[in-house]
């Protein structure tokens, strides 16, 4: 059996993806002590709220330290809304700039569409060959969100193989809905809130642990 460390860094609904993680077979320590974090077969950062605020409570655990050691060293790292948002270099909220840790570049700015928070279930645009929708390619997933990444700007060379993005629409406006970067996974959705599809894509990550 797989154990996972849940970050608890103050931002996330932390009981539901760890009952959804458990569903689908994983140990789960709900955590922000550093030996734990570091040893477990699995990362899941998750996030709620405003980035700033989210970035802040981050790095009062160095939660910011921990998930670039355990990448460091190919160790898998998950990160699902809000928590995917932190991954990338900055989010812009209100006019105020915050800086992300950088896994990725990029700005989380808030979606164009007359209509925000983006709240329900949405089809994604699964990007061809991906492991995490393995399964559910056809599936809708839970957003709740008025922020995403509009324009991926990670460009790959002969050295380096891009990352696989998924994408999916609100309106007219096309964001960032999942991220697959070797032991690095993210998405914009909540799989803990998306059901059945939802437990799949989330036992897809365990399986790979």
């Amino acid at each position: 059996m797989k154990h996972v460390a849940l970050l608890d860094y103050g931002s996330g609904n932390l009981r539901s993806a760890q009952r959804a993680l458990e569903h689908v077979g994983a140990t789960v320590t709900v955590t922000a002590d550093p030996a734990i974090v570091l040893e477990a077969d699995g990362l899941l950062v998750p996030g709620v709220g405003a980035y700033a605020a989210c970035m802040k409570g981050l790095r009062e655990v160095y939660g910011d330290r921990m998930i670039g050691q355990r990448l460091a060293g190919g160790r898998p790292v998950m990160g699902i809304c809000v928590g995917m948002q932190i991954l990338f270099d900055r989010g812009v909220e209100h006019g105020e700039q915050a800086q992300g840790t950088g896994q990725w570049p990029g700005v989380v700015e808030e979606l164009q569409a007359a209509v925000l928070p983006h709240m329900g279930w949405n089809t994604i645009e699964v990007g061809e060959g991906s492991e995490m929708f393995a399964g559910i390619e056809d599936e809708r997933m839970y957003f709740v969100h008025s922020y995403g990444v509009r324009r991926w700007e990670f460009e790959g060379d002969e050295l380096t193989t891009p990352p696989l993005v998924s994408w999916a629409k609100h309106e007219d406006d096309r964001f960032v809905a999942a991220v697959e970067n070797g032991a690095l996974w993210a998405t914009q959705f909540h799989p803990e809130k998306s059901g059945d599809a939802g437990a799949q894509l989330l036992r897809n990550w365990v399986e790979t642990l």
